[in-house]
Formats: structure tokens, C-alpha cells, sequence
């Protein structure tokens, strides 16, 4: 994923992900994805901002206020969620000289007036958040998935927004303090340091005590893919950060990584970012 710095809305690097939308692609027609985000210390205030479109808030870290078409201020602190929306205007931001950490995703089409209608809680209030490791993994996969573009992952993308914002308005997004909670936790950290072996499923499974379709059905819950698709998107997120900050060759970082046929490293990379390495690195890089 690209990061930038946008100083007028934060002192970290950010990332906005806006997917181009060619509905005739995507299987999916009642929910699409605007953009999305995850704004990390954000400073910028908004006043009086209108939108087109149904958005959600979550905040992590940090406090604020929420006030809609100049009424009440409500509190916005580290584990509070909020919407955006249409026909109204929003006065919203961290307080003067403070911060918050946001992720938000922005979306339209008929479900989404379903969920506003049938299941979210009445609109223009603040409501809290669990926030633990599993809710940020859940998030982190969902930018992912909006940030590769592809059509089939904007609608695996649309697919995890409908069940995290039923899952949060209901109040169980947050699990972490569960032992299933904590397990997948643990085992996606797992994953995450052993990219360059790479981990397999049995041994995996065998290292938390667990089956291995008991493991499967908790990397597939929690992130969205199969084990094995989500360990190779793992890597390939990582060779895409190496690609773009070293001199290595395409054949160095798919072995660094577990991939020694350096062909099916470049299969791999393609199916995943739509591009090769080499044309990776010459069109995003500097």
C-alpha cells in the first residue's frame, strides 16, 4: 500500500485509496466501495462539511468532537465509531492541537440503504468501539483488499464492509478478549514473521495447537482469503514495500521471501498487483 504525507491533514504518513469503479466488471452492483482510508494522527478539522455519499468512521486513537448541522457536540475518543452522510452538514476533527487515528470507508448503493434503514443504529450519534488487535487486522485486510483495485477484490472488499458494519453496530466487532479473538490474533502475527520460510498450514496449525481446519476457518474469518492466498498476498505486499525501497533484483527478493522459482514469484506478483515486479517498481517507484 502507498503512504504520502499530506501535512495539512496529518504529521504520519497516510493512505487514501480511491478504486477506479467499472461496474460492468464487478459481480457485486448494490454496494460499492468510494474510498477509503486510514489517517493515522490526523490534525484537520472539518466544518460544515456536506457529503454524497454514506461513510464510516472508526477511531483508534486519540479524541475529538462529532456536531451535526450545528447542533450538539458530542465526544469522540479512542474507541468510538460515527457516519457521515448525506443532507446534512458535519462539524467533526480532533480538538484543537490534538489528534485522532481514523480508518473510514466510504460507500453507496442499494445495500447500504438497506443497512441504514434495517439495522444501523439511528444516525448522528457516537457510538463505541472495542477496538483490539483482530478489529485493526479486520480493517487492514479491508484496505488491502480496496487497494489492490481489482474488481473481484472491490467485491470481497464490499463483502467484509457489510459484515464488519453489521458486526460493529451490533457491538461484536471487537473479540480480542476471546480466546478465538486472541488465537487468530496470535496466529496472523505468526504468519506475518515467518513470510520468509514460508509458514505452511500444518505447521502453523501444529505450533498453536489447533487443526488445521480449525486454522483455516480462522485466517479465513479474520482476513478474508484461504491460508495460502493470504500468505501469498502477505508476501507479496512485502515485496512490493522491498521492490520500491531497494536496489535488490526481482530474483533476490522472491528468494528472501520463500519464492525460489523466480517465474512462479513473478506469476504470483502479477495475479495479485495486475503487474509484474519489473513493471511494479518502474510504475510506482520514483
Amino acid at each position: 500500500m502507498t503512504q504520502y504525507m499530506d501535512y495539512t491533514i496529518s504529521q504520519s504518513p497516510i493512505r487514501v485509496f480511491s478504486p477506479p469503479i467499472d461496474p460492468a466488471r464487478r459481480r457485486i452492483k448494490s454496494i460499492t466501495l468510494v474510498n477509503a482510508g486510514h489517517l493515522p494522527g490526523r490534525t484537520l478539522q472539518r466544518e460544515q462539511a456536506t457529503f454524497h455519499d454514506w461513510a464510516i468512521v472508526l477511531i483508534t486513537g486519540g479524541e475529538g468532537h462529532y456536531r451535526i448541522d450545528g447542533g450538539e457536540t458530542q465526544r469522540v475518543r479512542a474507541g468510538s465509531w460515527f457516519c457521515l452522510y448525506p443532507g446534512a452538514s458535519f462539524d467533526y476533527g480532533p480538538d484543537p492541537g490534538g489528534y485522532w487515528d481514523e480508518y473510514y470507508v466510504t460507500a453507496e448503493g442499494k445495500r447500504v440503504e438497506e443497512w441504514q434503514r434495517d439495522w444501523l443504529p439511528p444516525r448522528g450519534q457516537v457510538h463505541r468501539l472495542a477496538v483490539d488487535e483482530v478489529l485493526l487486522q479486520r480493517m487492514e485486510s479491508l484496505l488491502r483488499l480496496v487497494g489492490s483495485g481489482t474488481p473481484d477484490n472491490l467485491d470481497r472488499a464490499a463483502m467484509l464492509l457489510e459484515q464488519l458494519a453489521y458486526e460493529i453496530a451490533a457491538g461484536g466487532a471487537g473479540q480480542g478478549a476471546d480466546r478465538r479473538g486472541h488465537l487468530a490474533q496470535t496466529v496472523i502475527e505468526d504468519i506475518q514473521s515467518r513470510l520468509h520460510l514460508p509458514p505452511t498450514v500444518s505447521d502453523t496449525a501444529a505450533r498453536h495447537h489447533v487443526s488445521v481446519s480449525t486454522l483455516r476457518r480462522i485466517v479465513n474469518a479474520y482476513t478474508g482469503y484461504p491460508f495460502n492466498e493470504f500468505v501469498h498476498r502477505l508476501r507479496v505486499a512485502e515485496a512490493g514495500h522491498i521492490l520500491l525501497n531497494t536496489d535488490l533484483s526481482v530474483k533476490e527478493i522472491g528468494e528472501r521471501l520463500g519464492y525460489r522459482d523466480l517465474f512462479y514469484f513473478s506469476r504470483v506478483f502479477k495475479r495479485i498487483t495486475g503487474v509484474s515486479p519489473r513493471e511494479y517498481r518502474s510504475r510506482v517507484g520514483p
